[in-house]
């Protein structure tokens, strides 16, 4: 299975990575209809997040704001936040002007006071972050006792392997940072990833106040393979996963 671009990456203007307010249109537009974004990962999210209605739901990496959508259409009340405006643009457009929409780094501080969610999503995001810690907590600090927190990332386990079939020798076992070119919309943007192992993963949620009560490695949807018959040309007809992404659920203690 190719690697194929997917979520909100933490930005700044100064930063040489990670630019989405320059590939904004059309990384909203791949967004949209990609294998692993509209048939894999937002559907694992949704399932996961299951009956949202009346829940005050924070989306932490909202980018142009499908999850947003999906969440609001389920009756939820949902606040976004991304680090880049030029994504937040693309999410007004899609939501609406009265859609609460921040422009926020998930590096820093949240402009929100304590207990103030029932659930955060955050969604292909915390794998642009080198330390975990400061994000973790302020996640927690704005979340209600027991309430959730969802999260996706990179699978450890399958940057590995892609690695090693690239011919290169990880250190797993390490936190390592990863550099790609994404080419979409007519523009190429380096993108730069922080890769940790699993243990070091449940360590730094543990750090912050939570526990784990699910870890998912989803199916597609059903439609994928025939939506996508090129992408699914070497894997067998009976089987549903691959190796993509990790998906948590994690309760604020």
């Amino acid at each position: 299975m190719p690697t194929i671009p997917h979520k909100f990456a933490e930005a700044t203007s100064s930063s040489p990575y990670n630019d989405y307010d320059q590939m904004a249109e059309g990384y909203s537009a791949e967004n949209e209809t990609n294998l692993v974004n509209a048939y894999y990962e937002r559907p694992a999210m949704l399932e996961l997040a299951g009956d949202v209605a009346g829940r005050r739901v924070l989306d932490a990496g909202c980018g142009s704001g499908p999850l947003f959508a999906e969440l609001r259409s389920r009756g939820a009340i949902v606040t976004g936040i991304d680090a880049s405006a030029g994504m937040l643009e693309m999410a007004r457009r899609r939501l609406g002007p009265d859609a609460d929409l921040h422009e926020v780094d998930l590096a820093g501080p949240l402009p929100f006071a304590d207990d103030t969610f029932d659930d955060v999503t955050a969604s292909l995001v915390l794998h642009y972050l080198e330390d975990w810690g400061p994000t973790l907590a302020e996640l927690r600090r704005v979340l209600k006792p027991g309430g959730r927190l969802l999260i996706s990332v990179d699978h450890p386990f399958s940057i590995t392997l892609f690695q090693q079939m690239a011919g290169e020798k990880p250190a797993y076992f390490e936190t390592r940072t990863r550099t790609e070119e994404w080419a979409m919309g007519g523009e190429t943007v380096r993108m730069r990833f922080w890769d940790r192992p699993l243990h070091a993963m449940t360590e730094a949620f543990a750090a912050a106040g939570f526990r784990i009560s699910v870890i998912s490695e989803p199916p597609f949807a059903p439609e994928a393979r025939e939506l996508f018959p090129e992408e699914f040309g070497g894997i067998e007809p009976g089987r549903t996963r691959f190796l993509c992404f990790l998906f948590f659920v994690l309760e604020a203690a």
